[in-house]
């Protein structure tokens, strides 16, 4: 690989590491509730394993293809491969956010998890959902930029239990398990720093990328 395509990978390449603890996790817990594991914590699962099965399958695909979105080489020199991965990723981003809203409905809550995490897990899944389907909008009207724009929000969500991992664990070495404000203010903070990022990029691309065309002539004919 040239210097420039190996720079190009590091950020799918970042995404797919941040994804691996919470991918893991997921697929452990799975297996846990295929062979029937009665533990504690593992009982709200067993009575409704459909939320959870949808929710990991899913989210992982989410946040392994959309990793790799990312890298310049597969969009420019594989525009194919980037749409038919675009067919599944969006379908799969809308199946882990609905899914991430069913659970927050049919399970109880774990023990220091409250009302505000409550409500942050829905105003999440609703966001994630709104995402998702104004980015395929966007695709509908071949509006390339806008498309884009959403896709990374969309995904910020998606990749939020991986932040959380750096969030919380240094608070759970430090201080053992989080109590119920500790645990909402970790678990804040790891949606909130993807939304930054997301947005900062938005507008790093945006300055970075040149005017439409119209736009383009217009200033163009008025310098002249």
């Amino acid at each position: 690989m040239t210097p420039s395509a190996k720079t190009g990978w590091r950020i799918p390449a970042a995404l797919v590491a941040l994804s691996a603890v919470p991918v893991a996790a997921g697929v452990a817990r799975l297996l846990k509730v295929a062979a029937g594991a009665d533990g504690p914590a593992d009982a709200r699962f067993l009575a409704h394993p459909a939320p959870i099965a949808l929710h990991v399958v899913s989210v992982s695909l989410f946040c392994v293809l959309g990793a790799l979105q990312f890298a310049p080489g597969l969009r420019s020199r594989r525009v194919g491969w980037h749409r038919r991965a675009g067919r599944l990723l969006v379908p799969c981003g809308l199946v882990a956010a609905l899914s991430g809203l069913w659970m927050t409905q049919a399970y109880p809550d774990a023990p220091n998890a409250g009302i505000g995490l409550y409500a942050m897990r829905l105003a999440v899944g609703v966001w994630m959902t709104a995402c998702l389907l104004l980015a395929l909008a966007a695709i509908r009207r071949r509006d390339i930029a806008r498309h884009g724009d959403w896709m990374i929000r969309g995904y910020a969500i998606g990749q939020g239990a991986g932040t959380q991992v750096l969030t919380g664990l240094p608070w759970a070495i430090a201080f053992g398990t989080p109590g119920v404000g500790a645990n909402t203010a970790l678990m804040a903070a790891g949606w909130l720093i993807n939304l930054a990022v997301a947005e900062w990029a938005i507008r790093r691309g945006a300055r970075r990328s040149p005017p439409p065309a119209p736009l383009a002539a217009q200033a163009l004919s008025t310098a002249g």
